[in-house]
């Protein structure tokens, strides 16, 4: 006797679709055999582990037959003092994604409205969509957000506002005056998370301190993440600082454990390892110059960025090219999913592996340089 078991999941659920990562190396090698593969699909820093993280590892690897501690104080103390928040104000999640859910799975219900910027990243109506609520899309303002428009759509429905800076996919960033002045708008019950996931990779004159809003905008929740410019991807740490009454509501519905012991200490060595920081941005500000004059001396169009990787408009279906790129061993990431067809975001490699892209590209769409 068989049962219809998509009918027993909830409504939004159903209707579903897993989220799609950046298509992994190794199963790339055992698709079409290929070897020597160059992976800029996924915005990882490829400057590799920090020596300083190596070295901590190390020795925390005889205490991983014991729990972690649930808490993460030390790491909470770190974000702390590095911040100036009190510690009550800090949440650890399983990466930044891990906090994105949390909010709206603490905070959001079926008659809820949540809103978010056209292009903007995918997560923002997958949990929507997962837990029933209403999905607001607002168009896009030169493939970044519009917050006039954003503030606009506010209604007594909604509940929580996705805003990404820098964005994913298209990298556009906005400003610190536009952003606050989007916050006097928006009614005090009304949370905004601001995902600041690339951060680091923003003009340091122009990043803006929206951890120090947080005392004028109390319904604020500023979350960042150790997988991009500290390099901790594998590790899945991030974390979210906000009114300290909103941090103990996600502390009730967060997983137990759900850093584990290396992560923790990872994210703790690396948050003072501003050397290996300063090598990750510099690194990304040289291949971003790179990239951005090859596709100018091609005439193909892209979207100026702030984060660790770019995107470009290829004249052509962009998984079409995507799937030409990958028989040269390249993998990029496909963006039709975010309402941009002929567009490829690449993120940002080390020197070699950038010429590596650039010499693929140009033999799949022919380019004479």
């Amino acid at each position: 006797m068989s049962c219809d078991f998509l009918s027993l999941a909830n409504t939004g659920v159903q209707k579903l679709h897993p989220y799609q990562a950046g298509k992994p190396s190794d199963e790339l090698e055992r698709e079409l055999g290929i070897s020597n593969i160059v992976k800029l699909a996924s915005n990882e820093n490829p400057l590799g582990l920090a020596q300083s993280v190596k070295d901590a590892l190390q020795n925390e690897l005889t205490g991983l037959t014991r729990y972690p501690d649930a808490n993460g104080y030390y790491l909470k103390k770190a974000l702390a003092d590095k911040y100036a928040v009190d510690i009550e104000q800090v949440t650890l999640g399983n990466g930044s994604n891990d906090l994105l859910e949390l909010i709206a799975r603490a905070f959001v219900a079926r008659e809820h409205e949540v809103i978010f910027a056209q292009h903007a990243f995918v997560v923002y109506p997958l949990v929507t969509q997962a837990i029933g609520a209403i999905a607001v899309a607002v168009p896009a303002k030169d493939y970044g957000h519009d917050l006039d428009a954003m503030a606009a759509a506010i209604t007594d429905k909604t509940k929580l506002i996705f805003i990404a800076n820098p964005n994913n996919p298209t990298g556009t960033f906005l400003e610190q005056d536009a952003l606050t002045s989007f916050l006097k708008k928006v009614p005090s019950n009304v949370l905004v998370v601001l995902d600041e996931a690339y951060f680091e990779y923003a003009e340091p004159a122009r990043r803006g301190d929206a951890i120090a809003w947080i005392t004028e905008f109390p319904n604020l929740i500023v979350s960042r993440t150790f997988s991009k410019a500290y390099g901790l991807a594998g590790l899945r740490v991030g974390y979210s600082i906000s009114h300290p009454d909103i941090a103990d509501i996600l502390n009730r519905v967060r997983q137990p454990f759900n850093c584990n012991a290396l992560a923790l200490k990872a994210a703790e060595t690396v948050l003072n390892d501003e050397e290996y920081l300063q090598r990750s941005v510099t690194l990304n500000n040289q291949g971003m110059e790179d990239l951005s004059a090859f596709f100018t001396d091609n005439d193909l169009d892209f979207i100026a960025s702030m984060g660790n990787f770019i995107t470009v408009n290829v004249g052509k279906s962009g998984d079409e090219v995507f799937h030409a790129l990958l028989q040269q061993g390249v993998i990029v990431r496909p963006i039709t999913g975010y309402g941009l067809p002929n567009h490829l975001r690449v993120s940002i490699g080390t020197h070699r592996e950038n010429q590596r892209f650039k010499e693929a590209l140009s033999h799949v769409l022919n380019l004479e340089s």
